[in-house]
């Protein structure tokens, strides 16, 4: 218990650190340095103890992280979320403890052969992120320590080995500056001879520079930028009010997009600049099935011949089965819809309740939704014909931008550019923006894909394949984003290996507990 609590402010340090390392903050050092105060809080720690570290660290980060998520439904879902992400910290934690070298080995017992204790910590995080963005309901890796990264310049090595990949190597970073801490003179003041000391000075500094190496030396990579370019005109028509209600006019977000696009054509008229080949608007654009009503469909008809260029319009749509899914439409100017994606991952808790009369026993905000939206089956790519050529366009709906394997799905498909279509009026002036945001300037240089990232709110933005957020906008206001972005077929190496750099780290865990479980030998 001593122990624990000794430990317990540098796991809390760990987690606020972390939670500052993310948008809207964005003090991206402060990931490896919250890594490290996790990993010096753990050593030697035992898993029970390393859980419950782990835990605490994960609670300091993601209950500021994710207030947003109890915004306008309450505390409890706010909370059960962030318990949840702590929860799988604590598997971290855990790990860390069991793998590390016990501080209180007996004189005359030689300790087994172990993993080095940065390849330990690097190896936990990418494997307990994995698991958090799988399970259950299929994950929620929204809140990454790679989603952190996007201004740092480790940014680039994330085209080569993904973002579990990104996660490890910072969270080896993190690892070394622990090495690095524990072993420097101060800490072991008159502990060791001379001859010893100098080895962990010698280690100290080692690590320190294999850290620095590791953080700065990707900034050297190419990050390749060049390709023909499309015309891409993305809208953002802002909403009547922030919050749940916030298409309780449902025709006037519709307008509002209708205008905006009106007026930024217009503008582009006066100003001598030719047609869009391409516009984008965000998710929710118009929740009124514009296939089924006439009248909202007309409107967005009006849009796109003003522009002479197709909309790919966010909506709702209602089959023949009466099951409601999240949508995009390709919208001609002469032919109306042509094409549709339908969202694969819709969000648990958010667009549909899982095991509803089970929640209900512990919060009637279930019954919010009244209506449970169906999963799509098809991978979100669009053939979109325009003025510069047929473009393949890959699509991702608001959080499904954070889901490793739908994202490389649309490069694999041939999406030569990505549209995240999102909507994040109903979580108000709030970081959620400004966090999906960044994992979108993530997936381009990871994907080595310009994305288009637009929202009914904000905040939005035209994101080149290095990861440059072009034309930003603010929250809550109406906006046009117009951007020469270039296109792209290449297969980055990250988009060609996959969840390899997770199964290598599940490989290494494997082995340091096959190492952990032999018996230590006696001189």
């Amino acid at each position: 218990m001593r122990k624990l609590l000794l430990a317990l402010p540098l796991a809390i340090g760990a987690g606020l650190a972390l939670w500052l390392s993310w948008p809207d903050h964005d003090v991206w050092w402060l990931g490896p340095v919250g890594i490290a105060l996790l990993a010096l809080a753990t050593h030697g720690a035992g898993a029970r103890r390393g859980f419950l570290l782990g835990v605490v660290t994960g609670l300091a980060a993601y209950l500021p992280a994710l207030h947003w998520s109890g915004i306008y439904v309450g505390d409890l879902p706010w909370v059960a979320l962030s318990v949840l992400q702590a929860l799988y910290v604590g598997i971290t934690g855990a790990l860390c403890g069991l793998l590390s070298a016990p501080d209180d080995t007996r004189p005359r017992e030689r300790v087994p052969r172990r993993l080095p204790y940065p390849v330990v910590v690097a190896a936990a995080w990418a494997v307990g992120e994995w698991l958090r963005s799988t399970t259950p309901f299929g994950g929620f890796p929204w809140i990454k320590i790679a989603f952190g990264m996007a201004d740092a310049p480790i940014l680039p090595l994330v085209r080569y080995v993904g973002t579990p990949g990104l996660t490890a190597a910072v969270a080896l970073v993190g690892g070394l500056l622990a090495v690095a801490v524990r072993h420097a003179p101060a800490t072991r003041p008159g502990r060791r001879p001379r001859r010893t000391a100098g080895r962990h000075t010698a280690l100290s500094l080692g690590s320190l520079l294999a850290a620095a190496a590791l953080v700065w030396g990707p900034a050297l990579l190419p990050v390749p930028t060049d390709g023909r370019t499309v015309d891409v005109l993305a809208i953002q028509g802002n909403v009547p009010r922030a919050g749940l209600d916030f298409n309780a006019e449902r025709r006037q977000v519709l307008d509002n997009h209708v205008g905006v696009t009106v007026e930024a054509i217009r503008s582009r008229t006066a100003a001598g600049t030719q047609r869009p080949d391409l516009v984008v608007w965000p998710e929710n654009a118009s929740d009124i099935d514009p296939v089924r009503n006439p009248d909202a469909g007309q409107a967005i008809t009006y849009a796109a011949r003003t522009a002479q260029a197709p909309i790919l319009v966010g909506t709702l749509r209602t089959d023949d089965q009466a099951r409601i899914k999240n949508t995009t439409l390709l919208w001609d100017a002469g032919r109306g819809p042509v094409a549709d994606y339908a969202k694969r991952h819709p969000v648990p808790f958010a667009e549909y309740i899982p095991y509803r009369s089970f929640f209900r026993h512990f919060s009637d905000k279930v019954d919010l939704l009244t209506h449970d939206f169906t999963a799509g089956d098809t991978v979100g790519v669009m053939d979109v014909p325009t003025r510069a050529g047929a473009v393949r366009v890959g699509l991702g709906i608001c959080f499904e931008v954070a889901y490793d394997d739908l994202m490389r799905d649309a490069v694999h498909h041939g999406g030569q550019i990505l549209a995240v279509q999102t909507n994040n009026a109903t979580f108000g002036y709030s970081d959620e923006s400004y966090q999906q945001l960044a994992i979108s300037r993530i997936r381009a240089v990871e994907l080595g894909r310009s994305v288009v990232h637009v929202s009914t709110v904000g905040a939005s933005a035209m994101i080149t394949p290095d990861g440059v957020a072009h034309d930003r906008t603010g929250l809550f206001t109406a906006a046009a984003l117009d951007a020469h972005l270039p296109l792209r077929s290449e297969l980055t190496p990250a988009a060609r290996i996959g969840d390899l750099p997770v199964w290598v780290c599940v490989a290494l865990l494997t082995l340091g507990l096959a190492l952990r479980l032999r018996r230590p030998r006696r001189h």
